[in-house]
């Protein structure tokens, strides 16, 4: 995923990760004048990265606070320059405004989503409707919009290069879409809207953060979580407290755990799903049921104001989709296919429990651990008996960098010399084909408590011909820690988590902007994740999948017929797969077309009538996310836009096919790749990027076909 955040400076108007310090503490002392707090001058570490080492909790509020008040200051100057409006003296400047906010906020926005403490979660609260202040203050400022709309109107004669004049039409859709064109009163009406959802959503990330710690399961008796691996039992053991054994099972951000594929106990199993299932409803502190209800009714009136009929009207008129109505086709065309598939595959899991005499219906908290033996059964394929081939280092340097090597002529060397915000982040130099340094890539992978779950990519410096900057670039996810001496065994679903993230990092990576608006991942929703899932086919490919997948103990290549196993069952549960995602969909986009005035007051009964209505609602297929643990939608930025996974998965099955006709892996193929989509940011028409590629505009069909749903 790539993390959005609220995050009004113009100059970074695209992605922020949350990531919170190792050396950052709560109680830390820091003087915050001008020469004391290390975010008033750039850093003098390579690429301008953060010295985490000297930053501190009680050095972000004043930088906060004075990035705000520098770069208001600065746009104000822009719209009161009596000079003619002309590009360099608005867009330009706009596009150098706010340096200060800008690396403040990546940090804060890092250390808040990764590494977070009660201190950076209350200033997080305090901060956001500041910021959305202040966006407003921008992009709700008459005199400003008035130079942008003047350069904007005589844009096809001042003979801009192509990416000069997607700017100019950027800012523009830009400031229109905030709000720029509205009466003074509705602006004011506006800018409460605006900075109550920013304090909710907010609000909505702490509160969840502290349900899924808290929603952990834990368990006293050892024979109840008979199966689990014995590493994930050691993983498991608490040992905060003296006394009496016990096992906690942390909570990971889906609906459906990991665990429950291992768990013979079928009671265990029901537990475990309730705690994930229920997280958000255990307690008055941290139900976000009312959070939800009222951002929800935030967007319909924001969008009401702005001219548009739902919030989804509003937000996709700058996506790939661009209407709520080709998004629902598109959805409901893979609905039929997506739920016969897992209808059928729920018929296949209830004969092996009918076989086993279990005398009971399959449930959800049933299907992992039964479509498990139902893979074993009919793939031979046993979860415990390949992890040992996937120990986490080797898959990223023997698979993740070998594929962007093998690809793009990259190559990746560690250092230990710059400092981190937590002990297990890693930092490394990449360096081109022509070795050439583009950059660093820090990657943060283990679960802790104070880490948002799921695993996303954001930048803590992005790419900028005019700024002279190049990118530094993070990904975070949230595998089990192995206990002290223990090898990091993931499963081949991390493998692919790792490989996604990472294509995101290679979109930023090959950015070739001259403007920070325009550069590396700063795209549409809908667009954004087709890197990421394009990237996801290299963890299977043969020569990728055979330079990584190595025994842990032995250093064995895996035996072939284990591997056909995997390719074989490949397509396994993808009925299932594909409706918990569209079911997700389909609520975010139930969320987001109500119209203004419409009370919702009961976010289960809206859940169940939305997926009732769109023909989703499957006993035992319940959504990927639920509404009230659905970070993606109400606060990650993925409103109305988590359709976006299933889209560009549409456009990165379709390029791959591409691959698969021109040869594959090969440093020709990666190259074009590289130059006709991952090194143009937003500097051209979606379609026509896309089409210039592939030689024809998206088609489903690979799609399908790769997921088992068509022959």
């Amino acid at each position: 995923m790539k993390r959005l955040t609220y995050l009004p400076a113009i100059v970074f108007m695209t992605v922020a990760s949350s990531c919170g310090g190792g050396t950052s503490t709560a109680n830390g002392s820091s003087d915050s004048t001008a020469t004391g707090n290390p975010f008033y001058t750039a850093s003098k570490l390579p690429f301008g990265t953060p010295d985490f080492s000297k930053i501190k909790d009680s050095d972000f509020k004043p930088a906060l606070e004075e990035g705000i008040k520098q770069q208001l200051a600065e746009v104000q100057q822009i719209a009161d320059n009596t000079a003619a409006p002309d590009f360099e003296n608005t867009l330009v400047a706009l596009e150098k405004s706010g340096q200060l906010l800008s690396r403040v906020n990546h940090v804060f926005n890092l250390l808040t989503g990764a590494n977070t403490n009660p201190l950076l979660q209350q200033l997080q609260e305090d901060i956001a409707p500041k910021l959305a202040a202040s966006a407003d203050a921008i992009y709700l400022n008459t005199k400003l919009f008035n130079r942008v709309a003047a350069i904007y109107a005589k844009r096809d004669s001042l003979q801009l290069d192509a990416e000069s004049k997607r700017l100019v039409e950027y800012y523009y859709q830009k400031f229109e879409l905030a709000g720029a064109k509205l009466a003074e009163a509705d602006k004011e009406k506006l800018k409460a809207f605006n900075q109550e959802e920013a304090t909710l959503a907010a609000k909505f990330t702490n509160q969840l953060m502290a349900a899924a710690k808290d929603g952990s399961l834990v368990v006293s008796n050892k024979e109840e979580l008979a199966g689990l691996p014995q590493g994930t039992l050691d993983a498991a053991k608490d040992t905060a407290h003296k006394g009496a054994d016990k096992w906690v099972l942390s909570l990971q951000n889906t609906t459906q755990q990991p665990n429950l594929q291992f768990l013979t106990n079928r009671a265990t199993r029901q537990k475990l799903f309730e705690a994930s299932w229920n997280r958000a409803e255990k307690s008055d502190s941290n139900d976000t049921r009312k959070v939800i209800i009222r951002l929800a009714e935030i967007r319909a009136q924001q969008a009401k104001l702005l001219g548009f009929a739902t919030y989804a009207d509003w937000k996709l008129n700058d996506q790939m989709a661009q209407t709520p109505k080709a998004v629902t086709a598109f959805l409901a065309n893979l609905t039929t296919a997506a739920t016969a598939k897992s209808k059928q595959e729920a018929a296949e899991i209830q004969a092996v429990i009918d076989q086993q005499k279990g005398g009971f219906t399959l449930a959800p908290w049933d299907w992992d651990y039964y479509a498990e033996q139902v893979r074993k059964a009919k793939y031979d394929l046993d979860e415990n008996e390949i992890k040992p081939y996937f120990e986490l280092d080797k898959v990223l340097q023997n698979g993740v960098f070998y594929a962007a090597s093998e690809l793009y002529g990259l190559s990746f060397k560690e250092r230990k010399d710059l400092p981190v915000y937590q002990e297990d982040v890693r930092v490394f130099d990449v360096l081109d084909k022509d070795g050439s340094q583009i950059g660093l890539f820090y990657c943060d992978y283990f679960k802790r408590d104070n880490k948002n779950g799921g695993a996303w990519m954001s930048n803590l410096v992005e790419q900028s011909h005019l700024m002279g900057s190049k990118p530094v670039i993070y990904n975070v996810c949230n595998f089990t820690k192995p206990a002290a001496g223990q090898p990091a065994l993931i499963s081949f679903d991390d493998v692919t988590t790792m490989f996604h993230e990472f294509g995101h990092a290679l979109h930023g990576f090959f950015a070739n902007q001259k403007y920070v608006s325009l550069s590396g991942t700063s795209v549409a929703r809908d667009y954004v994740e087709f890197p990421s899932q394009f990237n996801e086919h290299w963890a299977s490919d043969p020569k990728v999948f055979n330079h990584y997948a190595v025994h842990y103990q032995t250093g064995a290549a895996m035996p072939q017929p284990l591997k056909d196993k995997i390719k074989k069952a490949a397509g396994f549960n993808q009925g299932y797969a594909l409706t918990e995602a569209l079911a997700a969909a389909e609520l975010d986009m139930q969320w987001h077309t109500i119209t203004a005035g419409t009370a919702v007051t009961d976010v289960d009964k809206f859940e169940a009538t939305a997926l009732d209505k769109t023909n989703l609602h499957l006993p035992q297929v319940p959504p990927r996310y639920r509404s009230s643990y659905f970070l993606h939608i109400w606060s990650n930025g993925y409103a109305a836009g988590y359709y976006a996974y299933s889209w560009t998965s549409m456009l990165e099955h379709d390029a791959y096919s591409w691959f698969e006709e021109h040869g594959g892996l090969t440093r020709e193929n990666g190259q074009r790749f590289r130059d006709m989509i991952l090194s143009k940011g937003n500097t051209e028409n979606y379609g026509v990027m896309f089409r210039n590629f592939r030689g024809h505009d998206p088609n489903v069909q690979p799609m399908l076909k790769n997921r088992g749903l068509i022959p």
